[in-house]
């Protein structure tokens, strides 16, 4: 079970941390012009770099903590902080009526949730 947390803490983290990174340094104008971007018309430059932000800080909060040893607790409150983008993506995607990227974001969701069970839980680093 513990092989199977490191692996989709891992997972999430590589994603997350792409994701998120691309959110902050690459233009509006240039996500929006992607198909998969379209979501990001609704929203300010400054919130697409926010929700970028806050992807890369869980990426991080993921892997590192109990890497380094100290702070623990991050890793399942960053699962569920994914978690939560997660499901304001999948109502962002409902309402834009995309449902090939509700699919991808039902994926993240059920990775994250199992992390932050799993973490919280039966294989917590704090037990």
């Amino acid at each position: 079970m513990d092989l199977a947390l490191w692996i989709a803490a891992g997972f999430l983290s590589l994603a997350f941390a792409i994701g998120g990174a691309a959110k902050v340094v690459v233009p509006k104008e240039k996500i929006t012009a992607l198909s998969f971007g379209r979501w990001a018309e609704n929203w300010s430059p400054s919130a697409i770099k926010t929700i970028g932000a806050l992807e890369v800080l869980a990426a991080v909060g993921l892997v590192v903590p109990p890497l380094v040893g100290f702070g623990t607790v991050f890793v399942p409150l960053a699962a569920v902080g994914l978690a939560l983008v997660m499901i304001g993506a999948i109502i962002v995607h409902a309402r834009r009526r995309e449902p090939v990227s509700i699919v991808g974001n039902v994926f993240y969701l059920a990775v994250a949730a199992f992390v932050a069970w799993g973490r919280f839980g039966p294989e917590s680093f704090m037990g």
